[in-house]
C-alpha cells in the first residue's frame, strides 16, 4: 500500500488553489473539461468532442455504428435496441444529439424489433444489421445477418427479412462486421471462431481445410473453444440480396473487424487468446493482410500454426496483448496525410486507437504504428468516418460505462500533392498476385496453370502462396504427373504441399520419396521450414508410410537434428518423434533443458510491460505473468515428448519429469498450468504401470488441485466472495475492528500482493514504503482510499513517468536512473529488477503519470470479514499486542 498516497491535502492547499485558480483563468471562456474528454490523449492539432452517454439515458452500451443515406448515425446496443442519431455540426453552441430508438416491426416495449447487434452498415438504401444472439422473450431473431428496409417512404424500417441464420456459438466469438465492396457492388463480412463456416457458392480458399497438426493436441484446459475446429474465424463477400456467397479467408481466431484501403487491399486485426500468453503457440494481436484464398493459422488449443508455416500467411504487424474491436481507414477522413491513409485498430482491453502506417512492399505492406487515442478507461467498440470527415468513435460493450465521442483536426491541412493509392501504383508483384487470384476459382481456365507454375518458387511469399492456391483450384490429374518429377527444390516442396491437401488417404509415399531428393543443406532458412511443413503435412493428410520409406525418412531428417534455428528445431522435433525415430527423445530432451527463445519471434509494437499500467483488470495479470514468464521454446519441446512413445530410459525419464515439475514455477496465462498438467499426463500415460506412482509424484501432481488447472495454495487465501469494494462501503465496516484475527489479516495481506511490494515487520518488498508505522499516522479512511483508488493521490516519490516516443507511442514506469545517453525504467511492480532501457535521442518529452504503479482492484477478492482482518494487520503493524487484536470493541479512528 502506498501511504503517501493518503498524506492529508491540507499540507498542498495553498498550491492545489493556485492550480485551480490557473486552470479556471485558463478555461473561463471555454468552461469547465468535460473529464470525459480530458482523460483523452490525442496527437497534436486534434480536438475531441464528448456528444452522449447511452447507460447514463438507459440506452445500453453501444458496440455498433453506421451512417446512413441522410448523415445520420445509427448504433446498436449489444443486448438491446437501435438508435439513431442527428449530431450538430462541428462548432455548435450544443453537442446534444437528436436521439431516436428504431422500433423496428409491430412490437411492443420491453420486446426488440430489430438490435442484439454486433455489425451495422447501411448500403443499398437498407441496413444490414448482423445479430449475435439466442432468441427470448424479449428478442425472437436468432443469430443471423438481416436486412432492413423501408419501403413505404415513412422514414422507418418496417421489413425486415433475414439472409442467412448462422450456426454455431452466438457471443463474442460470433458474426461481427460488414464493409461495403470497393466496387459498391457487394458486401463483405466477418465471423469469429464460433461461427461455422455456411455453405458458400465459391469458394476462393478451398474447401479442404484439416487440422494439419502432427504436435500433440491439448486443447484449451479450461474448455475455450474446445469443440471449434478449422477453420476458425472467416470472411465472406455476399451480393446485396445474399443470394450469392463466396469464402475469401479463414484460419482467424476473433478479428471482429476488417478495413479496405484505396487499392482495394483488406486488413483484419485479429484477436490473440490471452490464456495462451507465456506458451509457444500464443499469437499476439495482429494486422492481417487479407488475400485472395488466405488462411491464417487458427486452431483449437495448442494446434496454432506458427506464422512460418507456408500454407498460411504471417501478419503484418504484431501488435500485442488486447482485444481488437474496430478497424477503419482514414480514406475519407479530414485529417493530414499521414492519418488519412492511416489504418485505425481499435484495442477494447487497453483503450488504444492505434493508427497503422502502411507502405507497398512486394505484393504485401510493410506497417509501422503508433498510438493515435489513448485514455484509460476507454473500453472502444466501434468507429466511423463521418460525413463531415470526422472520427466517431464509441466505448461500451459487456454493459461497461457507454460514451459517443467526435474527433477532428482544427490546424490547417495543407493541399496534397499526393494522389490516392491505386491499384496501378503498386509494385509489380502486388499485380502479379492479383493476377494469380483471377483463377482462384473453380473450373479456372488451364491457363491459370501455366502462370502458377514458375511462381511456385517466387521469392515473395505472397506471390508464392497466390500461385500455390492457383494450383489447388485446378484438377489434381492436370498437374500431379508434373509435380512429382519437379527438380526445383522450392517448386517442388509448394507442390507437395497442394498435393497433400488434395490427395486421398495413403498416397503419400511417392511425395516423400520425391521430397527426399533434396539437398537440404543447400536450402535456406524458409526453404527448410517449407520443406518440413511438407512432410508434416503429408504424414498427417496421408497417414505413416511403409516401413522403408519411413526409415528413408528419418534417416534424411535426424542428422540435421537439432537446428541452429527455433522454427526448424520445433519441426524437426514434431516430425521425428511423431516418427519414432530413435534418438530423437534424447536429442529433444538435451534442448529442452537448455533452449532459448528468440526475442525476435512475433516481435510486437506494444511491449506487454507498457501495457500493466493502462488497465486494473487486466494489468494485474499482465504483471505477475511478466515476473516470471515461462521459457516457450522449452515448453514446445515438452509437449512435443510427452507423445513420445519409444526411446526412453530412466534417466531420461527423471529428467523429463524433473523439467515438468519446474515448469510448474512459472506464470502464464490463465490455462499455462493446464497445459504442463495435460503434457505431464500425456506422458504418464508411456510409462510402464508399475513406474506410474512414482513419475506421477516426480512431475509435480501433489503441486495440483484436482482438475490439474491451478497450482495448491498452501498459503490461507481468499474466501470470497468479493466484491469491487468502494470507500464508501468499505468504511462503516471499519467501525469494529475488535477480536480480528492476526494470522488471517496476515495471510490476506500476503494475497492481495502487498507483501510483494511493501515491507511489515522487515518481511517483503521494497517498491513501496514501508507500512510497520502506518497505523499510527493514518485513519482507516486514509488507508481504503489509497488502497481502493491509488491513483487520487500519488506521492512524487512513487509517481510513473510516461516517456513520449518520437517514432510514436510511449513507455511508462518508475525511472530508476539516467545518464547521458538513456533513461532506466522499472514497469512491473512485481519485477522491479527487470529494467527497460530507453534511449534519450528516442524520446520526445517525459510527464508523471497519473497512474499509480500500485494497482487498483487488489483487495477485491476479499468479503468483509477478510477485508476487516487486511485493514486490522495495517493499522497494527503487524503487532499482536495491538488493541485490534483485543477481546473489546475497537473504533477505527
Amino acid at each position: 500500500m502506498h501511504p503517501m498516497n493518503s498524506i492529508k491535502l491540507f499540507r498542498f492547499l495553498p498550491l492545489l488553489l493556485l492550480v485551480f485558480a490557473a486552470c479556471n483563468k485558463k478555461t473561463e471562456d471555454k468552461g469547465p473539461i468535460d473529464p470525459k474528454v480530458a482523460k483523452l490523449k490525442l496527437p497534436d492539432g486534434f480536438v475531441a468532442e464528448h456528444i452522449h452517454s447511452p447507460g447514463e439515458n438507459e440506452q445500453g452500451s453501444w458496440v455498433a455504428m453506421t451512417f446512413d443515406d441522410k448523415n445520420r448515425l445509427i448504433t446498436a446496443d449489444q443486448y438491446g435496441f437501435l438508435y439513431r442519431l442527428e449530431i450538430p455540426e462541428i462548432g455548435s453552441d450544443s453537442l446534444a444529439p437528436k436521439i431516436e430508438k428504431l422500433i423496428v416491426g409491430n412490437v411492443q416495449e420491453p420486446q426488440v424489433g430489430m438490435g442484439y447487434a454486433q455489425g451495422l452498415l447501411y448500403a443499398f438504401n437498407s441496413l444490414y444489421v448482423m445479430v449475435n444472439h439466442n432468441a427470448n422473450e424479449n428478442f425472437e431473431k436468432s443469430t443471423g445477418l438481416y436486412r432492413l428496409e423501408d419501403k413505404d417512404g415513412d422514414d422507418q424500417y418496417e421489413t425486415v427479412t433475414q439472409i442467412r441464420g448462422f450456426t454455431g456459438e452466438p457471443g463474442e466469438h460470433g458474426p461481427h462486421s460488414m464493409k461495403l465492396s470497393p466496387d459498391g457492388k457487394s458486401i463483405y463480412l466477418i465471423a469469429g471462431n464460433h461461427v461455422d463456416v455456411p455453405e458458400m457458392d465459391a469458394y476462393r480458399l478451398p474447401k479442404v481445410w484439416d487440422e494439419d497438426n502432427l504436435f500433440p493436441l491439448i486443447k484449451d484446459p479450461r474448455g475455450h473453444a474446445n469443440n471449434r475446429m478449422a477453420p476458425g474465424g472467416w470472411i465472406a463477400k455476399i451480393d446485396p440480396e445474399g443470394t450469392n456467397w463466396e469464402l475469401i479467408s479463414a484460419g482467424f481466431r476473433n478479428a471482429f473487424d476488417f478495413a479496405i484501403n484505396e487499392a482495394g487491399d483488406m486488413f483484419a486485426y485479429d484477436a490473440d487468446m490471452e490464456w495462451d500468453f507465456g506458451m509457444p503457440w500464443y499469437r499476439p494481436t495482429r494486422i492481417n493482410h487479407v488475400t485472395s484464398g488466405s488462411e491464417f493459422g487458427w486452431r483449437t488449443g495448442n494446434s496454432k500454426w506458427s506464422p512460418n508455416f507456408p500454407d498460411n500467411l504471417p501478419a503484418v504487424l504484431n501488435i500485442g496483448q488486447g482485444s481488437p474491436t474496430n478497424a477503419m481507414f482514414g480514406t475519407h477522413a479530414k485529417f493530414p496525410e499521414k492519418y488519412r491513409t492511416a489504418l485505425y485498430a481499435f484495442d477494447w482491453s487497453f483503450g488504444i486507437i492505434y493508427a497503422i502506417h502502411l507502405k507497398p512492399a512486394g505484393a504485401t505492406y510493410e506497417a509501422t504504428a503508433e498510438e493515435f487515442i489513448s485514455g484509460s478507461p476507454l473500453p472502444l467498440t466501434d468507429g466511423e468516418i463521418g460525413p463531415d470527415g470526422a472520427m466517431y468513435f464509441m466505448t461500451g460493450g459487456r454493459r461497461l460505462e457507454s460514451d459517443l465521442y467526435r474527433v477532428y483536426y482544427d490546424g490547417e491541412i495543407k493541399a496534397s500533392e499526393k494522389k490516392p493509392l491505386l491499384a496501378s501504383d503498386l509494385p509489380q508483384e502486388a499485380k502479379l498476385r492479383r493476377q494469380l487470384e483471377e483463377y482462384h476459382v473453380s473450373g479456372a481456365p488451364a491457363a491459370g496453370l501455366d502462370l502458377a507454375w514458375p511462381n511456385l518458387k517466387n521469392s515473395d511469399r505472397f506471390v508464392q502462396y497466390a500461385a500455390r492456391i492457383v494450383l489447388e483450384h485446378q484438377p489434381v490429374n492436370s498437374w500431379k504427373a508434373k509435380a512429382l518429377a519437379e527438380k526445383d527444390p522450392a517448386t517442388l516442396t509448394q507442390a507437395m504441399i497442394a498435393l497433400a491437401r488434395h490427395s486421398g488417404k495413403g498416397q503419400g509415399e511417392p511425395m516423400i520419396q520425391a521430397l527426399i531428393g533434396i539437398d537440404y543443406g543447400s536450402l535456406n532458412e524458409k526453404g527448410k521450414q517449407d520443406l518440413l511443413r511438407a512432410f508434416e503435412l503429408i504424414l498427417y493428410r496421408q497417414g505413416t508410410p511403409n516401413a522403408t520409406v519411413k526409415n528413408q525418412l528419418i534417416a534424411y531428417l535426424d542428422p540435421n537434428f537439432p537446428a541452429n534455428d527455433n522454427d526448424l528445431g520445433r519441426s524437426l522435433s514434431v516430425l521425428l518423434v511423431h516418427l519414432d525415430a530413435p534418438t530423437a527423445v534424447e536429442k529433444t530432451l538435451a534442448l529442452l533443458k537448455n533452449a532459448k527463445d528468440d526475442p525476435e519471434y512475433q516481435k510486437t509494437f506494444i511491449s506487454s510491460s507498457d501495457l500493466v499500467l493502462r488497465n486494473p483488470q487486466y494489468g494485474l495479470d499482465i504483471a505477475q505473468m511478466l515476473a516470471n514468464v515461462p521459457p516457450a521454446q522449452q515448453t514446445y519441446y515438452a509437449t512435443v515428448l510427452g507423445n513420445a512413445k519409444a526411446g526412453w530410459n530412466p534417466d531420461l525419464r527423471n529428467e523429463y519429469f524433473t523439467w515438468i515439475q519446474n515448469a510448474f514455477k512459472y506464470k502464464g496465462g490463465r490455462s499455462y498450468v493446464g497445459f504442463i498438467d495435460r503434457a505431464r499426463k500425456m506422458a504418464l500415460t508411456h510409462v510402464d504401470q508399475k513406474d506410474f506412482d512414482l513419475y506421477n509424484e516426480m512431475s509435480g501432481a501433489a503441486l495440483l488441485t484436482g482438475s490439474g488447472n491451478d497450482l495448491v495454495v498452501s498459503d490461507v487465501q481468499p474466501e470470497g466472495p468479493g466484491r469491487r469494494w468502494t470507500v464508501e462501503e468499505a468504511l462503516p465496516l471499519m467501525a469494529d475492528l475488535s477480536s480480528r484475527d492476526l494470522v488471517k489479516g496476515k495471510a490476506m495481506y500476503s494475497a492481495t500482493l502487498c507483501l510483494s511490494c511493501h515491507t511489515m515487520q522487515g518481511e517483503g518488498g521494497i517498491i513501496g514504503p514501508d507500512l510497520t508505522q502506518l497505523g499510527t499516522r493514518f485513519s482507516a479512511k486514509d488507508i481504503l482510499e489509497s488502497t481502493i483508488n491509488p491513483s487520487d493521490v500519488i506521492s512524487e516519490q512513487y509517481h510513473s513517468t510516461i516517456f513520449e516516443l518520437k517514432a510514436g507511442g510511449s513507455v511508462v514506469g518508475r525511472l530508476t536512473d539516467e545518464d547521458k545517453t538513456n533513461y532506466y525504467v522499472s514497469q512491473n511492480p512485481f519485477a522491479p529488477e527487470t529494467i527497460r532501457t530507453v534511449a534519450k535521442s528516442e524520446v520526445a518529452s517525459t510527464k508523471n503519470s497519473d497512474v499509480s504503479i500500485m494497482l487498483p482492484g487488489m483487495i477485491n477478492r476479499l468479503n468483509e470479514e477478510e477485508l476487516k482482518d487486511l485493514m486490522a494487520y495495517l493499522i497494527s503493524g503487524g503487532n499482536p499486542d495491538h488493541e485490534v487484536y483485543q477481546d473489546k470493541k475497537i473504533t477505527a479512528k
